[in-house]
Parts: C-alpha cells; sequence; structure tokens
C-alpha cells in the first residue's frame, strides 16, 4: 500500500503544479451573471434619463420664451418706447427667417422654434399664419398686442397668454 500511495502522491503534485502554471481562459457564469445584472441596473436607471431629455427640452424653450416676453415688456416700460418680441418657425438649415415688420421705435428681439410647433392666437381668438413669424410688441404704458403662444412638442403643448392690457405674460402647461 505504501507503495500505491507513493506513485499517487507524484501525480496529484505534477496536476497541482501544471494547473497552478496554467492561466484561466475565459470567465465563470457567475462572473458573466453579475456583470449582467450590473448592466441592467445601470440601464434600469439610465433610459427614463433619456426619455425625458425631450420633455426638459420643451420646458426649457417655454422658459425661454416667457423671460423674452418679459424683457421685452420691461424694456418698453423703462425705456418709454415700444419693444416687440419676434417668434418664428423651425426652418431648415439654407432658410433664413423673414423678418417681420419692425416699426423704427423700440427694439425687437427674436425666438427661432427649434424642433417645436408653435401657433399664434391673437387678442379677437384668431389664429393667423405663422410662417413669416409672429411680432408681439409692447407699449410703455404697459399694454402689448396681446394674444397667445401655444408650443407643442409631442403629447405636450404650453400656452403663454399675454395680456393686452397690462401686459403680463403667463405660461400653462396642459399635458395628455
Amino acid at each position: 500500500m505504501t507503495q500505491t500511495l507513493l506513485i499517487e502522491e507524484p501525480l496529484n503534485k505534477k496536476f497541482i503544479q501544471s494547473s497552478l502554471r496554467r492561466p484561466f481562459a475565459g470567465f465563470t457564469l457567475l462572473e458573466l451573471i453579475i456583470v449582467l445584472a450590473i448592466l441592467a441596473m445601470g440601464s434600469v436607471l439610465l433610459i427614463p434619463s433619456i426619455g425625458n431629455m425631450n420633455s426638459r427640452t420643451f420646458t426649457a424653450q417655454v422658459r425661454e420664451v416667457t423671460t423674452l416676453l418679459n424683457y421685452s415688456r420691461r424694456t418698453a416700460v423703462i425705456t418709454g418706447q415700444p419693444a416687440s418680441a419676434q417668434f418664428f418657425p423651425d426652418l431648415e438649415e439654407d432658410e433664413s427667417p423673414q423678418t417681420a415688420a419692425r416699426s423704427d421705435l423700440g427694439r425687437s428681439e427674436s425666438w427661432r422654434a427649434r424642433g417645436i410647433d408653435f401657433a399664434y392666437e391673437d387678442s379677437t381668438q384668431q389664429r393667423p399664419d405663422v410662417e413669416g413669424g409672429v411680432t408681439i410688441t409692447f407699449f410703455p404704458e404697459g399694454g402689448s398686442t396681446g394674444g397667445s403662444l401655444i408650443l407643442t412638442l409631442d403629447r405636450r403643448e404650453a400656452v403663454i397668454s399675454i395680456d393686452p392690457f397690462s401686459g403680463k405674460v403667463r405660461a400653462e402647461y396642459s399635458d395628455d
């Protein structure tokens, strides 16, 4: 029996030594499952943020329009001259916006719709064509030409109302 042990003992040592010298080729199943689980958790956190980008872009553009209107209103009151805010539809790269009729009085600021649709409803509830742009003028006494700008992106809509008597600007969101 001792001879058998002597024969087995060198074989076991040779097997252990040869397996230690040889590097492992590949990953274990457990390692692959852990990596896939980490990737799945990361995608669960990332995908809602990417889907929400249009919503953030839309909200930022509505704030930009509201700020432009408030700026024009303040400019008219402070300078004592009419100030205008012009709005243009989203145009192709090679097209240039047609400037709306500008008076020689006061200042004019402009905004271009980037990727969103907009419509205009004047004080008389009419919806004129916005192809050439829309101009809203604020007067030094505080009034304005008034109306509503309707901005839409996918199913989101925002209505920015401009009071013709006070010139106050108010934005309302309506989501479907």
